[in-house]
């Protein structure tokens, strides 16, 4: 049985940052808060740096998390796109690992995949698959702070389920065999 534990998810970004944070209780997880950093109105990049660390670093002091789960960048169009977010990603790990809090990295496609079971879903068809798995409504407009929350969500399913750590690369079959030799017949 998976143990109860505070998961913090980040949805990083230079212009908005959203972050979700859940309880989980054996396979069980319950909503805590979540929110989103508005930076638009701030022009200088290293403040906003800042602004993430610091934003960050109160939500660890507030809700304690046992560990963060963080969305990473993806590569689009524009390569400047993803050196900003590598740079908001870095912040809020920095400020997370200040803490010892140890951080776990899911490609936005992988979240979707284990909240929606689409990895093509959008941030509407995500944000209310979260509404019927953690029994709540989220307010509009909050949609990067709902896929904050899926990411929480998407470590939560990997921690409890070995198979589909095993199945995505993370040590293979071979390891997940050793660690669980009595799930083995």
């Amino acid at each position: 049985m998976a143990p109860d534990r505070t998961i913090l998810g980040i949805d990083p970004g230079t212009n908005l940052l959203g972050f979700g944070v859940i309880r989980t209780s054996g396979k069980k997880a319950a909503f805590v808060d979540m929110g989103i950093l508005d930076l638009r109105k701030d022009k200088d990049n290293l403040q906003k740096l800042k602004a993430i660390y610091d934003c960050i670093s109160e939500v660890c002091k507030t809700y304690r998390p046992d560990c963060l789960a963080i969305e990473s960048p993806f590569y689009g169009k524009n390569a400047q796109v993803i050196l900003k977010l590598g740079r908001a990603q870095g912040a809020a790990m920095i400020a997370a690992m200040e803490f010892g809090i140890p951080v776990f990295e899911y490609a936005p496609r992988k979240a979707k995949m284990a909240i929606v079971g689409n990895g093509a879903a959008s941030k509407e068809q995500v944000a209310v698959m979260l509404e019927k798995t953690l029994g709540m409504k989220l307010e509009a407009g909050h949609l990067d702070a709902t896929d904050a929350l899926a990411i929480a969500l998407c470590h939560h399913y990997e921690t409890i389920n070995p198979v589909a750590s095993a199945a995505s690369g993370k040590g293979g079959w071979e390891k997940f065999i050793k660690d669980n030799p009595d799930r083995v017949k």
